[in-house]
């Protein structure tokens, strides 16, 4: 064979093995599955569900828990607020998200681990999942609309002990109930290998993990710390109710992002989740306004705020899983009931829950959340879940609300205990009797 056959031969064959090496690339390519990349308009209303979510905390319940203190307290209420979102989203970032949404190993129905702290292998280029295969967002937005829930939920806590309470102890208090109580909770409920999410309980968008824990940990605040000076013998009325109506407004609008925005997609179970909160809230609202019609022979306009405010807390774990009108009858009794537990219950008891944050947003949540089995029913007008049975839905969804009940009561009891020991949680007798706007802040809110 001459050198130039040789060649020629071998030339043949390199290019024949180039062809079979492309050729399998080409065939390996297409068999492997492509990575799933964010649609625009998903992402775009998760980013503005985000804000509204945001907006609910500032300026929304920063104003509808300062219109209800009174005015010597106003700017400290409102500074209660806003610092307890800045440390939120501080400790969100740096730790927070890793423990609620990773996989924790031998504890992972509990809680997650470390193992994205400070944001570690979280970039431009990561996502995370939707409730469809598939479908993505990039992992930053759902890391901000995540943050937002977890700012919000220990600002609400504050509702219960207004008007009392250390600014320092608070800080510190949120700092470890977030740690101890509300990371935990949100890993159980909402990660896929958390105990309440493995057993099947339904929380469509945080009735377990906003309401009932924050419910529930107000309460404890407001028995461990007591009640306020003269309180059953001295009014003390809203300062102004003007502030609450716009507060309460802005929660609605913002309350949007919250429920819809759980839905992670802007899709129909969007939407499904935003009619139901203009139905629930609105039954809400007209089932206090008439409970207290009848009862006290008045319908007042803190009572109808209240009750948008119970209806909203009602629907939200049930936001994409009932039907209209489902959430209507949810939210009316919600308004009713959670009347009954802000007049008679608290009455009778005595305990001093200053702004109602049990009476609304513990016992809206159980309610929401018992009702969410019932009214998840197809029969009913809900989506259904697979192997549907009312009984047994119900009873999952039980479960769940006594491991909150449960887990939130006993946390937050040991946290007021040891923050009391270290700081102390009440302040002095004579700078409750002159506010703490000037005891602890040094600012008046109104100059008159």
């Amino acid at each position: 064979m001459t050198f130039r056959t040789s060649l020629r031969a071998g030339l043949a064959g390199l290019s024949l093995m180039t062809l079979s090496a492309a050729s399998a690339f080409a065939q390996a390519a297409a068999e492997a599955p492509a990575a799933a990349v964010p649609n625009k308009g998903d992402t775009a209303w998760m980013l503005v569900s985000t804000l509204l979510v945001l907006f609910m905390t500032l300026p929304g319940l920063a104003l509808f828990y300062g219109g209800l203190a009174r005015s010597k307290n106003m700017l400290s209420v409102m500074s209660q607020i806003t610092a307890t979102a800045a440390v939120m989203c501080i400790i969100w970032v740096v730790y927070g998200y890793s423990l609620a949404f990773t996989s924790g190993g031998s504890l992972t129905s509990f809680i997650g681990s470390f193992s994205k702290a400070f944001l570690a292998g979280v970039s431009n280029e990561s996502t995370s999942d939707t409730f469809t295969k598939g479908v993505v967002i990039p992992e930053y937005v759902f890391v901000c609309f995540q943050m937002t829930f977890a700012m919000i939920t220990p600002a609400l806590i504050v509702g219960g002990f207004v008007e009392r309470m250390k600014f320092s102890a608070l800080l510190l208090f949120v700092a470890l109930w977030a740690t101890c109580v509300y990371f935990p909770m949100a890993h159980m409920v909402w990660f896929s290998e958390g105990y309440l999410f493995t057993l099947g309980a339904l929380d469509f968008a945080g009735g377990t993990v906003v309401h009932i824990n924050a419910g529930i940990a107000a309460l404890v605040g407001a028995l461990v710390i007591g009640k306020r000076i003269g309180y059953g013998k001295e009014l003390m009325s809203p300062h102004s109710l003007t502030m609450t109506f716009i507060g309460t407004a802005v929660l609605w609008v913002g309350w949007f992002g919250f429920n819809a925005g759980s839905n992670l997609e802007a899709t129909a179970g969007a939407a499904l989740a935003m009619i139901n909160t203009f139905t629930a809230t609105a039954g809400a609202a007209l089932g206090w306004l008439f409970i207290e019609w009848i009862v006290k022979g008045k319908p007042s306009l803190l009572g109808m705020l209240s009750g948008i405010v119970a209806g909203l807390v009602a629907v939200t774990p049930a936001a994409g899983l009932i039907g209209p009108m489902g959430a209507i009858v949810l939210g009316a009794i919600a308004g009713v009931v959670c009347f009954f537990f802000c007049t008679t219950v608290k009455n009778a008891l005595g305990y001093d829950d200053s702004l109602d944050v049990f009476g609304v947003h513990g016992v809206g949540g159980i309610i929401g959340s018992i009702g969410t089995g019932i009214f998840v029913a197809p029969a009913l007008g809900g989506v259904g879940v697979a192997d549907y049975a009312m009984g047994a839905q119900v009873w999952k969804q039980f479960v769940a609300v006594v491991v909150a009940v449960v887990w939130c009561g006993i946390g937050s009891f040991v946290l007021f205990k040891i923050i009391d020991a270290v700081v102390g949680l009440r302040v002095t007798s004579d700078q409750e009797r002159e506010g703490l706007d000037i005891a602890e802040h040094g600012e008046r809110a109104y100059n008159i």
